[in-house]
């Protein structure tokens, strides 16, 4: 990997990680145009830069994240939060080596999931554009679990 296409996933990384997509679908199908998907180099990369992006979302939100003045209301956030990850790491071990090989290792199935996904996500946002659910509304464990 160059230090050319390095500034190139980094940007990619930096315009998709705030936008209501998906950055690492992004960065698979800029990889692959690259002809870099294969590079173990690259994945690391990868994987760095959003972990970074990550720690960037923390500092920005940090007092929402450490929010100790209400212990109980901190307290429940974190669990809801751990509620909602636990399907999402259950199918990811269990399906580690399957997503690996057939979803993420697919540019075109990437492409196709990024389409299909923001079709759908279209759909969704309609259908409940008139909803009476507000979304100041407390989110509920069997919501945090539906969710993840």
């Amino acid at each position: 990997m160059t230090t050319i296409q390095a500034i190139i996933l980094a940007i990619v990384e930096g315009i998709t990680e705030f936008l209501p997509i998906s950055s690492t679908g992004h960065m698979i199908i800029v990889n692959t145009i690259m002809g870099i998907n294969d590079d173990a180099f690259a994945k690391l990369f990868i994987i760095v830069i959003q972990f970074g992006a990550i720690l960037s979302v923390v500092v920005l939100y940090w007092k929402r994240f450490l929010s100790f003045g209400n212990f109980n209301k901190t307290f429940d956030f974190y669990l809801k939060l751990i509620v909602a990850f636990i399907p999402a790491a259950v199918f990811g071990l269990l399906l580690k080596s399957e997503i690996d090989k057939y979803l993420l290792g697919n540019v075109v199935v990437v492409a196709i999931s990024l389409l299909l996904g923001g079709i759908f996500l279209l759909f969704v946002d309609r259908i409940f554009k008139d909803s009476e659910e507000s979304p100041d509304k407390p989110i509920t464990y069997s919501m945090a679990l539906k969710i993840g």
